[in-house]
Parts: structure tokens; C-alpha cells; sequence
């Protein structure tokens, strides 16, 4: 039997009808996650979603998709690993636990649901064209770390995923 891949899990997010551009922006991180040896995980569904395990497969990378609904086959064609949970939007959490890392691309409520599970959990949140966040006592660090291209949201993303952040390295 191969050994196990031990890869870092990127939890991609964003929206699933998003604006072209950040399609874009999503096939390119799952490129470039690829092309490290890292697993997208997303909510496997269409948009942001797909773009990225697009991205990531044409690389020859792995992808996960953990599914809203009961139907596996619901995912987009790019998911590898098809996880139904029945759990609607509850899913969110799963998509944020099993990440060591979250790159945030754009996104509407269901993003920021996700962002602040990742935050809550400890998890390190990279964001692309994405949600600001601050402590309402405007205190600290900003709740997500900002990048300005695919290329540097993966490197930060690589950069602040840690043994500690998901306890799965």
C-alpha cells in the first residue's frame, strides 16, 4: 500500500455564483497548491468551488469536496473525494476543520461563515478580494491575512499553516 500523503490541506472558499475574475483567481490557487503537493478542500459545488479543484486536478492535484446535501454526485467534476453530509450549510464547519489552512476568494454570506468558523478554530485564513475583519475593539491583528495574487495567497497560506494550526501534520 502507498503511504499516506501528507500534503497540507487547503480549505478554498468563496462564493458559488461568483464574478468571473474570481473563478479565475480560485483556478489558479488550486494550481498552485497542486504544484506543491497540497489538497484543496472546498464545499464542492460550483463557482469558486469548482474553479479551484479545476485548477487543481488539471495540475494532477487531489481535491475534496464535502458536500451540502445527501447526493454524492452532486459535485462538481473536478472533486476527486466526495463527501455528502446532509447537513446543508452546517458543512461549513467541516470544510474549515478538515483545512490546516483557509484562502477565502471573494464571497458572499456563506464565505464569512466559513472565515469565522476558520478564526474561531484557530485556523490561519489567507483572503483574496475577500471580507475584512477586525476585533470590534479594534485590538489586535486583523482576522484575515490580505493578499494581492493567487501566487501570494498559497505562499502566505504555506507560510502560516502549521503543525498547531489543525494538529493533522
Amino acid at each position: 500500500m502507498p503511504p499516506v500523503r501528507r500534503g497540507l490541506y487547503f480549505g478554498v472558499v468563496g462564493a458559488g455564483s461568483p464574478d468571473p475574475s474570481a473563478e479565475v483567481l480560485a483556478e489558479a490557487i488550486g494550481r498552485q497548491v497542486a504544484e506543491i503537493g497540497g489538497i484543496v478542500v472546498c464545499g464542492g459545488l460550483g463557482g469558486v468551488m469548482a474553479a479551484a479543484c479545476r485548477g487543481a486536478v488539471e495540475a494532477g492535484g487531489m481535491t475534496v469536496g464535502i458536500l451540502p446535501g445527501d447526493d454524492r454526485l452532486s459535485a462538481n467534476r473536478w472533486v476527486r473525494i466526495a463527501v455528502a453530509t446532509g447537513l446543508g450549510e452546517l458543512r461549513n464547519w467541516l470544510v474549515v476543520r478538515s483545512a490546516d489552512v483557509v484562502i477565502a476568494v471573494g464571497g458572499e454570506y456563506g464565505t464569512l461563515s466559513e472565515v469565522a468558523l476558520a478564526l474561531k478554530l484557530g485556523r490561519p485564513v489567507v483572503g483574496l478580494g475577500t471580507w475584512e475583519l477586525r476585533r470590534p475593539d479594534g485590538g489586535g491583528e486583523p482576522g484575515i491575512v490580505t493578499a494581492t495574487s493567487p501566487e501570494e495567497a498559497v505562499r502566505r497560506a504555506t507560510e502560516l499553516a502549521t503543525p498547531e494550526s489543525s494538529g493533522t501534520l
